[in-house]
């Protein structure tokens, strides 16, 4: 996979990406970042990419034509003569999710489009973007961190990027549920014991008490997913018996969980 980031700061992007997991995704050849100085392509002499804004108002704009410009670069240089996504990152854009990334981790190629200022003449966003996405309400300095992150996700989600396939499928935000707790050596810290099912050998019992630790969590720290997931199980529940007994134990364990939760307290 092929992403192309339009940035006023080629340098920050690349030395972001081009560490940990990533970067021996590059090294292997699955995946490829390609960060492109919007500045030479400018046509102003002092390599101005900037201008005031028509209507008055604070700050300056980015203008049109070296955006184009760069972007007509990397389409022009794209093995494929398939109009690529291409992404504006701003915070009036759709929120950026976990269904985001694997929907994007598809793309032969990706093109980051990051802003500065004020942002961007709204023309040439009309003419090149496809997305406009964000990571969050409030504002940055750049569209450079946001790129990163979404860039960070997406590539977790392209075939052979994680050494273990199933870390990127049973973390967080998977099936509307957060990731259950997770312990490591030693078996007791500053008073604190793993919990006795982890060390018990007995895999389906494991499986059981994470899905319940992970609804818990769910609950209690994301509602909003919560719901999400118990919408999902009784639409789950319509179309199969078998989802509905299971729906169903969860639920109890879930409640029993709680009492006994509320009983220590």
């Amino acid at each position: 996979m092929n992403f192309h980031i339009l940035t006023l700061f080629p340098e920050m992007v690349l030395q972001g990406l081009n560490t940990s997991i990533i970067g021996r995704a590059c090294e292997k050849g699955l995946l490829s970042i390609n960060a492109v100085n919007i500045r030479d392509f400018t046509t102003d002499k002092h390599k101005k990419v900037d201008d005031y804004t028509y209507g008055g108002g604070a700050g300056m704009l980015m203008q049109a034509q070296p955006v184009y410009d760069s972007y007509q670069h990397v389409v022009n240089n794209m093995k494929t003569r398939q109009r690529p996504r291409v992404i504006y990152v701003t915070p009036q854009g759709r929120v950026f999710n976990q269904a985001m990334a694997k929907e994007m981790a598809m793309e032969h190629d990706l093109i980051f489009l990051c802003g500065h200022y004020e942002g961007i003449d709204e023309r040439v966003l009309e003419e090149i973007v496809t997305d406009y996405v964000s990571i969050g309400d409030y504002v940055l300095t750049g569209g450079e961190l946001p790129a990163m992150v979404m860039i960070d996700s997406i590539s977790r989600m392209v075939p052979g990027v994680l050494s273990n396939q199933e870390s990127g499928e049973t973390e967080s935000f998977s099936g509307n549920l957060l990731e259950y707790p997770q312990y490591s050596r030693p078996e007791e810290w500053n008073g604190k014991k793993v919990p006795e099912i982890l060390l018990s050998g007995h895999h389906k019992k494991i499986e059981e008490w994470r899905l319940e630790q992970s609804i818990q969590r769910t609950k209690e720290r994301r509602p909003d997913l919560y719901e999400k997931y118990v919408e999902e199980q009784r639409r789950l529940e319509a179309l199969n018996p078998k989802k509905k007994r299971k729906y169903k134990r969860n639920l109890k364990i879930q409640s029993e969980n709680q009492v006994s939760k509320n009983q220590e307290e």
